[in-house]
C-alpha cells in the first residue's frame, strides 16, 4: 500500500500542470458549496435577529371600524379597545400565552440637561418580553411597579442619549408633561426595521397603571392604543401545516389566532366575527414563517448550485484519469506481465483519483474558510449576519466530495485493471 501511495503521488507530480488544472475544478466546487451555504446561513440568522428586534412570534391588535351591520348596529362604527379586553382575551383564548395593553401618547420630556418630544408607552411587564425591550443598563419594569402605579421609566437608547448625553441615566428624574418619573433602565441599541409607531430607540416606557392615571386619552378615557399578544409555541409550530391546507394569498388567509381574537372581541363589541375591518391583527409569526421558508429555499438552491459545480469538477477528474489510463496502457501491461494483480492496478488508479479529489477538496475548504473570515471583517447590511459556516455545511461539502471522489476514481480504475496484459503491451509496440 505504501509503494502504491508513493507511486500515485509520483504520477501526479509527473503531470503537474494537468493535475493542478484538474484540481482547480474540485477546489472551486468546494469553495462554491461552502460560500453559498455560508451566505444562506448568514441571511437566515440575520433575518431572525431583525425579527426578534421588533418582536418574534407576537400579534398586534389594532382598533378599527366595522364594515358590516351586526347586533343591531350600523356599519362604520368605531371599535375601541380597553384594558378589560386584554383580561377577556387572557381568560377565554386557548391560543394566547401572554397579553398586554399599550397606551401610547406623545409627551414633552425634560431632564436636567435637555428636552425632547417623544412617544411614551404605558405597558405591562409581559410586553417587555414580547416586544424585545431588553434593558442594557439598569432593570426592567416588574409587576410590583405595575400594581403600585410607580412613576418609573425605561428610556430607549437614542432618547437616553438625547436627554442625558454620555451621562448615566439611572436614578435621574425626568418630567413627562410636568409629572416626575425616575429612570430605572435604558434599552440596549436596537437594529429595528419594523414598527407601528416608530423605533423603540426613540421611545420611553412606563407602567401601564401609571400611564392610565397620569396621561389618560382626553377624548376617550380608558381606551388603549393597541393590544399586544403572544401565542403559545405549539400554535406557531402548527402554522406551516395550517398554510399547507389553504389556498390563496397569505394576507387573505384567516389565521387561527386572528380568528379567535376576532371571535372573542366580537361578542363584547357587537360586530360580525367575519368583519376583518372591525379590528386589525398583525401576526408577526406569519412574517417569521414566510421569511423562514424563503431562506430555506434559498439555502437549498445555493447548495444545489454548489453540488452541481463540484460534480462538474468531478467529471473533469474522471476525464483526466481516463486519459491517464490511455497514456499508461503499456505501463499497465508491463506491470501485469511482471505479476501485478488486477486488484493492485485498480487500487493504484483509484488512489490517484482519490488523492487528486481529496487534495483539491481540502485546499478548497481552507480557501473558503479564509474568504469567509475576510468577508466577515467588512460592515454587514441589515438582515445579514455574515458568512457563517455551520457543521452541516462542512458535512455536506465533505460528503459530496467523498462521493464524487469515489465515483470519479472507480470507473477509470476499473478500466485500467481490466486491460489484458498482451493487448496492453501491443498498444505502443
Amino acid at each position: 500500500m505504501r509503494e502504491i501511495i508513493f507511486q500515485s503521488f509520483a504520477n501526479l507530480r509527473a503531470n503537474k500542470l494537468r493535475s493542478l488544472l484538474t484540481m482547480f475544478g474540485i477546489l472551486w466546487g468546494v469553495v462554491s458549496i461552502v460560500l453559498l451555504s455560508a451566505v444562506g446561513e448568514g441571511f437566515r440568522r440575520g433575518n431572525d435577529a431583525v425579527l426578534r428586534e421588533f418582536g418574534r412570534n407576537m400579534g398586534v391588535v389594532f382598533p378599527g371600524r366595522t364594515s358590516m351591520q351586526a347586533g343591531g348596529e350600523r356599519a362604520g362604527r368605531l371599535v375601541l379597545l380597553k384594558a378589560d379586553d386584554v383580561r377577556l382575551l387572557e381568560r377565554q383564548s386557548r391560543l394566547i400565552r401572554a397579553a398586554s395593553p399599550e397606551l401610547e401618547r406623545n409627551l414633552n420630556i425634560k431632564s436636567r440637561f435637555n428636552a425632547a418630544s417623544a412617544n411614551v408607552s404605558g405597558v405591562e411587564p409581559p410586553y417587555q418580553d414580547m416586544r424585545t425591550i431588553d434593558v442594557g443598563h439598569g432593570r426592567a419594569m416588574n409587576w410590583s411597579d405595575e400594581r403600585n402605579g410607580r412613576r418609573v421609566a425605561i428610556a430607549g437608547a437614542d432618547l437616553a442619549r438625547q436627554l442625558f448625553g454620555a451621562r448615566d441615566p439611572l436614578g435621574e428624574v425626568v418630567t413627562l408633561n410636568g409629572v416626575p418619573f425616575t429612570v430605572i433602565g435604558a434599552i440596549r441599541k436596537k437594529d429595528q426595521d419594523s414598527s407601528y409607531s416608530g423605533p423603540d430607540n426613540d421611545k420611553m416606557f412606563v407602567p401601564f397603571s401609571a400611564m392610565v392615571r397620569d396621561f389618560p386619552r382626553p377624548i376617550a378615557p380608558g381606551v388603549v392604543s393597541r393590544v399586544i399578544v403572544q401565542p403559545h409555541d405549539w400554535v406557531v409550530a402548527e402554522l406551516p401545516k395550517h398554510l399547507a391546507t389553504r389556498t390563496g394569498l397569505v394576507d387573505d388567509i384567516d389565521w387561527p389566532m386572528e380568528r379567535e381574537i376576532r371571535a372573542i372581541l366580537a361578542a363584547k363589541h357587537r360586530f360580525d366575527p367575519a368583519d376583518r375591518d372591525a379590528i386589525g391583527v398583525w401576526d408577526t409569526s406569519i412574517e417569521t414563517m414566510v421569511f423562514g421558508r424563503i431562506i430555506v429555499y434559498m439555502k437549498q438552491f445555493f447548495t444545489v448550485v454548489g453540488v452541481v459545480t463540484l460534480a462538474l469538477g468531478g467529471i473533469g477528474v474522471m476525464n483526466i484519469m481516463l486519459i491517464a489510463v490511455r497514456e499508461r496502457t503499456r505501463e499497465i501491461g508491463v506491470r501485469k506481465a511482471l505479476g501485478a494483480t488486477t486488484r493492485s492496478v485498480q487500487r493504484q488508479f483509484f488512489l490517484e483519483g482519490l488523492f487528486l479529489t481529496g487534495g483539491a477538496g481540502l485546499f478548497g475548504m481552507i480557501v473558503a474558510l479564509v474568504l469567509c473570515a475576510i468577508i466577515n471583517q467588512l460592515p454587514m447590511p441589515m438582515r445579514f449576519s455574515g458568512m457563517i459556516v455551520t457543521p452541516q455545511t462542512g458535512l455536506v461539502a465533505v460528503g459530496t466530495l467523498a462521493l464524487i471522489g469515489v465515483v470519479t476514481s472507480t470507473y477509470p480504475a476499473r478500466r485500467a485493471a481490466q486491460l489484458p496484459p498482451v493487448e496492453a503491451l501491443r498498444d505502443e509496440m
